[in-house]
């Protein structure tokens, strides 16, 4: 397994030329599966399922079709986006149990700064319920988004997690075209922390939660999400 941190912003064509090059390589077997941590500049993305209409300031940022499953999500500064290439396909080939396993690792990264994240039946990412934070009974907010797509069974794109993003950007797209619901971030939640603690907590859930043979007891396989991005 190779981990990739970049420091500075990392322009998105150059993340996917990447991601693109690291995959082939991963299915021929000359490169290792590959997570890469990083930052975008301000961009929107528009997944497999996105609707136009969901786009609400289209000249704001630039925006890229990403390929994933998903619909319209925004990555900035702030924000760490984790890109997963991972052989699904040698892991079992299960989607479900990959795509519940990436947000068992969000999950679990959160935990780390001592806030609950939560799954929600219909709703791919990680939520958090705003009502132990202060807010009105029954708000939530999406505190991480995911969005995936598999080629000869290696995984590509993945997850973002919102550290502490300006959240009005996220106010020029309808953010995984939910309406009912917004946006937080640890930082609006009153934990500041440093993208170096972030990455820490990030690899070592992700080696409790990625490593070989079937999901560990303490997972509840009655958890896992109900639809897998296309």
């Amino acid at each position: 397994m190779e981990w990739r941190i970049s420091d500075s912003p990392v322009d998105y064509p150059d993340a996917v030329s990447f991601m693109e090059q690291r995959v082939a390589d991963i299915r021929a077997g000359t490169a290792p599966e590959t997570v890469s941590l990083l930052e975008h500049p301000p961009l929107y993305t528009s997944g497999t399922s996105a609707r136009a209409g969901d786009l609400l300031t289209p000249a704001r940022f630039p925006v890229y079709p990403a390929g994933r499953g998903g619909q319209y999500t925004y990555h900035g500064p702030g924000q760490r986006v984790g890109y997963v290439m991972l052989d699904v396909a040698a892991r079992g080939g299960d989607l479900h149990d990959f795509v519940w396993r990436l947000e068992e690792w969000l999950i679990r990264t959160l935990a780390q700064f001592a806030v609950k994240g939560e799954r929600r039946c219909g709703r791919v990412g990680v939520w958090v319920d705003m009502a132990a934070h202060g807010g009105p009974p029954g708000q939530e907010a999406k505190i991480a988004a995911l969005g995936v797509r598999i080629r000869r069974g290696v995984s590509f794109h993945g997850v973002a997690l919102n550290v502490e993003p300006d959240l009005t950007h996220f106010e020029g797209i309808v953010p995984c075209g939910i309406r009912e619901h917004g946006v937080t971030s640890l930082a609006a939640l009153g934990h500041i922390v440093s993208m170096a603690e972030v990455d820490m907590a990030m690899q070592s859930s992700f080696a409790e939660v990625f490593g070989t043979g079937p999901v560990p007891a303490d997972m509840p396989v009655a958890a896992r999400p109900c639809a897998v991005p296309a």
